[in-house]
């Protein structure tokens, strides 16, 4: 019996399975980092990966959680920064600020963001993916309340091992961008013609 073992093996133990949707995680994360046109191993498409259709699976839930934890992240962030000082550091303003009760109300409500950083950071183990998150990813995904990935099946399965391949991406790429443009349907049928012969 399997009772209450969630979760695909993926033919791996728990530790390479947890290094293997961290990963996973992270290159669909870094997808959408600024890269120079030369870059070797630039993204062809940000905010897409290819991979087996049931990685894709188990991936998606963690990159989901990231991503929620990084708005609650940007929330507090935004919250703190009515109690924030513009002064420079160690300037006399910013001293006076430091050790007034505008800066214990900014460290409580800055608390929680600080958190949310570092809770991605572990999920992903890549503090890189982790300032794409909340830099790019979370602030496009604001509004939505959830389900910011899709899996697309494609038809073609892997070569060498015809494993069924997918696409995960974030919701909110061009799509359409690659595809070629959908047929136009004329409105009425054409007139039929009378058999010769009948």
């Amino acid at each position: 019996m399997r009772h209450r073992r969630k979760g695909r093996v993926l033919g791996r133990s728990p530790s390479h399975q947890r290094a293997l949707l961290r990963n996973l995680a992270s290159a669909l994360m870094l997808t959408e980092r600024e890269v120079d046109v030369d870059e070797v191993g630039a993204p062809a498409n940000p905010g897409r990966i290819v991979t087996t259709v049931a990685k894709a699976k188990e991936v998606r839930p963690l990159v989901e959680r990231c991503i929620t934890i990084a708005k609650r992240g940007l929330v507090a962030a935004e919250r703190a920064k009515e109690f924030g000082t513009t002064a420079a550091r160690d300037s006399a303003e910013w001293k006076k600020w430091r050790q007034g009760e505008q800066w214990r109300k900014w460290a409580a409500a800055v608390a929680p963001a600080v958190t949310a950083r570092r809770r991605v950071v572990t999920l992903l183990g890549d503090k890189q993916a982790a300032r794409v998150v909340f830099e790019k990813i979370a602030p496009r995904f604001v509004d939505r309340p959830g389900g910011y990935t899709r899996i697309l099946k494609l038809a073609t399965p892997r070569l060498g091992d015809a494993g069924p391949r997918a696409i995960l991406e974030f919701v909110g790429n061009d799509v359409a961008a690659g595809r070629a443009p959908a047929p136009k349907v004329e409105a009425g049928r054409p007139p039929r013609t009378a058999k010769a012969g009948g």
